[in-house]
């Protein structure tokens, strides 16, 4: 994050009809000259532009606020927050062009063929298609099934072989639930 606030004219705006700083503060806080917030100040600068509360941003502490409107000589200093982001978590929709769009449904048909325990919602996910799609493509409903060609959808890239993989151990994983609730209800 840079030193400078989002909006530094808006801000200006707010920390002079908002607090008791100096122009000389508010000018080195926003990045300004102190003729500008002097400007401001007088209504000569900035007409019309709503002030950014930079409490509310998150960039000031009314502490901070309260601490340099006691000492004129005190530099405000701009919140700095350090996120960590955790990019092995994050899906991101990967554009896919028109060209390999009209796979999608041919596809889908592969997965019904080789790996039929997925469920359509799975398929749906993997291929980027919605489920009513695969239930019509399993249905034979489809409106163009009958131009379909079954291709392999890591082959051509609309995912990669882990999607696959964790795909089927996720669809065997819920049959072997479902197998042993029907034994357990048996047993009843």
């Amino acid at each position: 994050m840079s030193n400078t606030p989002l909006m530094p004219m808006a801000t200006a705006v707010w920390l002079v009809e908002n607090t008791t700083l100096t122009f000389k503060q508010i000018a080195d806080f926003c990045k300004l000259h102190e003729v500008e917030v002097q400007g401001i100040a007088d209504g000569d600068v900035g007409k019309g532009i709503v002030g950014y509360n930079p409490i509310i941003a998150g960039q000031l502490t009314r502490d901070e606020i309260e601490l340099s409107s006691k000492d004129h000589n005190r530099a405000l200093q701009i919140n700095t927050y350090d996120y960590e982001i955790n990019e092995e978590n994050k899906k991101i929709k990967k554009y896919v062009p028109l060209s390999k769009r009209q796979d999608k449904p041919d596809s889908a048909l592969w997965l019904l063929k080789n790996h039929s325990m997925l469920k359509d919602s799975q398929i749906a996910k993997l291929v980027g298609i919605t489920k009513n799609s695969v239930t019509a493509i399993r249905n034979k409903s489809y409106w163009n099934y009958n131009n379909l060609n079954s291709k392999d959808p890591v082959s051509i890239g609309l995912f990669n072989q882990k999607d696959l993989i964790d795909a089927i151990e996720k669809a065997e994983r819920r049959i072997k639930r479902e197998k042993k609730q029907k034994e357990k209800e048996k047993k009843e």
